[in-house]
């Protein structure tokens, strides 16, 4: 019998998933931050600690496990593989693989092991993967480094810009001006200039929210820039596409992250996947359908040539971690 695990080590919560080769769920486990970049050792304790309680419900071994697969935070350039080598290493699992966290989550989106992903939360993040199993991945490094739009912090941005400029008539009415204030709770825009000028006061991430809003109540500010950022990202995936020579392929690109997966408005996605279709004709839009760690146990099985029928696909999308509280190992 084989046996595989999957680790999704991210900013806020690290989970864990030990399946047979059926996809059937043996062993679970929670911990805290798995982000080596926030602090490398909580990290390594954590990931560490969720590995184990996996192990410990499953009642194995590390021996036991056929392939170990890490998706992990921060995973984004050669100097955080160089932290992440040896730590993943020290677990000591016979075989396994480190790869960034939006790996895992475009597996959890589609039933290919190959494909493209597209993540906007606070921060944006895309990468790709082809058939002979090439990957390439970029952004989660801000507007400077030429990425960022389309996230939440963009939008928040833009929703708290807009409200400035519909007040001094330099851009065109809009919602966004009453929608802001009434969030915010300033009684006017100078009032908000004035703090944030002078107190330190950011646009919070929930004006995000807003732009949403105003563009289902037709405001055209809003959908104008819902559109526009959609194709932004649409144009971050068409390149890592090109990058790996996948536009004839048919394959997803999964959509994750709150900005992609929450918004009941699809101007965002419309526009992002028909930005994608110029350059992959057969590409589809799809969401993740699972927990990213469930993506991590079927790319683990990717590596060792296992497919994932559609039985197995239907336990992972079931496999649910809502009843566990976790737990986090002393600091070695």
């Amino acid at each position: 019998m084989n046996f595989y695990l999957g680790v999704d080590a991210g900013g806020s919560k690290t989970y864990s998933l030990i399946v047979n080769e059926k996809g059937e769920t043996l062993g679970r486990g929670v911990s805290g931050n798995g982000n080596h970049q926030t602090n490398p050792r909580h990290a390594e304790n954590n990931i560490a600690s969720a590995c184990h309680q996996a192990l410990r419900e499953a009642g194995l071994s590390k021996d036991s496990i056929t392939y170990a697969y890490f998706g992990l935070a921060g995973a984004d350039r050669e100097p955080d593989y160089e932290v992440l080598r040896p730590m993943i290493r020290r677990l000591e699992f016979p075989e396994y693989s480190i790869a960034c966290d939006t790996m895992i989550a475009m597996r959890s989106g589609t039933a290919r092991p190959y494909g493209a992903v597209v993540i906007s939360g606070t921060g944006f993040n895309a990468a790709a993967r082809n058939q002979a199993g090439e990957e390439v991945q970029y952004g989660g490094f801000g507007y400077i480094y030429g990425d960022g739009q389309g996230s939440g912090r963009d939008l928040a941005n833009f929703a708290f810009r807009s409200a400035v400029r519909a007040w001094d008539l330099r851009g065109e009415p809009t919602v966004l001006h009453d929608l802001v204030l009434g969030a915010s709770g300033f009684q006017s825009v100078p009032q908000m200039i004035d703090a944030a000028l002078d107190q330190g006061y950011t646009p919070p991430l929930t004006l995000a929210e807003l732009v949403f809003e105003a563009a289902e109540q037709g405001d055209q500010v809003a959908a104008r820039y819902l559109a526009e950022q959609g194709s932004e990202l649409g144009n971050a995936a068409a390149a890592l596409i090109r990058r790996l020579g996948m536009e004839e392929d048919e394959f997803d690109v999964v959509l994750g992250g709150s900005i992609l997966s929450k918004s009941r408005s699809t101007i965002m996605t419309d526009a992002l996947g028909e930005t994608v279709r110029l350059t992959a004709p057969r590409a589809k839009v799809a969401r993740i359908a699972m927990e990213p760690v469930a993506g991590a146990v079927l790319s683990a099985m990717d590596v060792k040539g296992r497919v994932a029928d559609e039985e197995i696909m239907s336990r992972m999308r079931s496999a649910s971690f809502s009843d566990l509280k976790g737990e986090v190992r002393d600091e070695r």
